[in-house]
């Protein structure tokens, strides 16, 4: 039976501790499926298609990894995907509150679904999507924050 987990996020723009986090879980999961979703409290600095390129990049060549995007609840999409794993990385204490919390309303919602914490490798820890837009807003140099071979597109 194969075992496949979720891995949801806005990934705007997905970094190399999305990157860590997927790897990790790909060596529980027979295939994660990351799952580029919509969050209406975030305005997107990379339009969808430009986010789901960018996770290609980082991903080509790996076997076991499926890439949709998404706009509905987390777990509606696990249901209609057939899918009662979601992985979520942390990289410090206040992340793991808040995905706690989430994980929490997942499972009154969908008890059924349960959903992995993967703390992010120290190296990769200080990495977020926000600053890596922060240095492209600067133009800055981000190739230390992305996974090797990612190329971004224009904003």
């Amino acid at each position: 039976m194969e075992r496949t987990a979720l891995f949801p996020g806005s990934f705007d723009p997905f970094t190399a501790g999305h990157l860590n986090i997927l790897r990790r879980a790909l060596s529980i999961f027979d295939k994660v499926v990351v799952a580029a979703g919509i969050n209406q409290d975030k305005r997107g600095f990379f339009d969808m298609d430009s986010r789901l390129e960018i996770i290609r990049q980082a991903t080509k060549g790996m076997s076991g990894v499926v890439i949709v995007k998404y706009d509905s609840l987390t777990v509606d999409l696990c249901r209609e995907l057939g899918i009662r794993h979601i992985v979520r990385g942390v990289r410090n204490m206040l992340d793991f509150e808040n995905e706690r919390a989430i994980a929490d309303a997942n499972r009154l919602i969908a008890p059924e679904i349960e959903t992995i914490i993967i703390p992010t490798a120290q190296e990769f820890a200080h990495i977020s999507s926000s600053a890596v837009r922060d240095i492209l807003r600067h133009k800055g140099d981000t190739s230390l924050f992305l996974p090797e071979g990612v190329k971004l597109p224009n904003p």
